[in-house]
């Protein structure tokens, strides 16, 4: 059921209009130098490291999304890479968002400071304005189309750049987040998806809410209801009368602090699916 009223949500959400200055990158055209593989790039004086993939038979000339995925507190990007057993409250590959991209997307994946996203003195913002740069000196990105998303710390990492770099980034996927990492800035509007647990131990769902809340505001999106979730079923709320543009939606579940959360009779977490088609319904302006 709540696949089938996203479907709806996003059909009714596919006329909306970027407003992301559109532009192909400069490494459209070029013969790439970077591959699906690990690499380095030296941030201040540290050395950070960064996993790419990039769509199979990969065209120099096709503008791609570009997909950032943090990691949360404690992991890695290796493990975002590999994936973890979700049975086992871990996620899958890349978030579970390769497949429903049918390689229509660039992924990165920064490896975290201390296993985590603390954002000194934005050390972590500026990661990513190195990253955009590098990735898209040498790749053929839609720069309109750029996302974010992540699972505890890392949805907090995802939390912060919508917050400091809302020209840079067209929508965030934020799972079970709290601000962590900082909110610099913090005013201007970003399509967010929000998704969290009524039962999480680790970061309360309050936490959520508050991040939620920052974008309900900034969109200019009226007030709701929270959504009743039943025992073993997520449910979800399309904020109404927000900015052209800027739609926020809230999933909630009944369950604890989990990236892969399934509802009942279901054998795939739900987030993968719902990031997806929340990013997906934004075109190349």
């Amino acid at each position: 059921m709540l696949t089938n009223l996203l479907a709806v949500g996003v059909l009714a959400l596919s006329s909306l209009v970027s407003t992301a200055s559109a532009a192909p990158s400069a490494g459209c055209g070029k013969n790439p130098t970077i591959s699906s593989t690990r690499y380095n790039i030296n941030i201040n004086g540290k050395n950070r490291e960064y996993y790419m993939k990039l769509p199979d038979n990969y065209d120099k000339n096709r503008p791609y999304r570009l997909i950032f995925t943090w990691h949360q507190l404690g992991g890695s990007a290796q493990k975002i890479v590999n994936g973890e057993d979700p049975n086992k409250g871990g996620a899958l590959p890349y978030y579970g968002l390769v497949p429903h991209s049918n390689n229509s997307a660039i992924f990165v994946v920064p490896n975290g400071l201390n296993q985590g996203w603390g954002n000194t003195g934005g050390e972590d913002v500026t990661f990513f304005d190195k990253l955009v740069e590098r990735i898209e000196a040498d790749l053929c990105v839609d720069t309109s189309l750029r996302f974010s998303t992540g699972f505890s710390y890392g949805g907090a990492m995802s939390y912060a750049l919508a917050c400091a770099r809302p020209k840079m980034i067209r929508a965030v996927a934020v799972i079970s987040g709290a601000q962590l990492s900082g909110c610099s800035g913090g005013n201007d509007p970003v399509a967010y998806y929000g998704q969290h647990g009524t039962s999480d131990s680790v970061l309360n769902i309050s936490m959520g809410r508050q991040l939620r809340d920052k974008f309900v505001k900034n969109n200019g999106c009226q007030s709701a209801g929270e959504p009743q979730a039943a025992q073993g079923r997520s449910a979800r709320v399309d904020y109404k009368g927000c900015k052209e543009g800027y739609p926020v939606t809230w999933v909630l579940h009944t369950g604890d602090h989990n990236p892969s959360q399934k509802d009942n009779g279901q054998s795939q977490p739900f987030a993968p699916g719902n990031s997806w088609q929340f990013f997906s319904q934004f075109a190349s302006q």
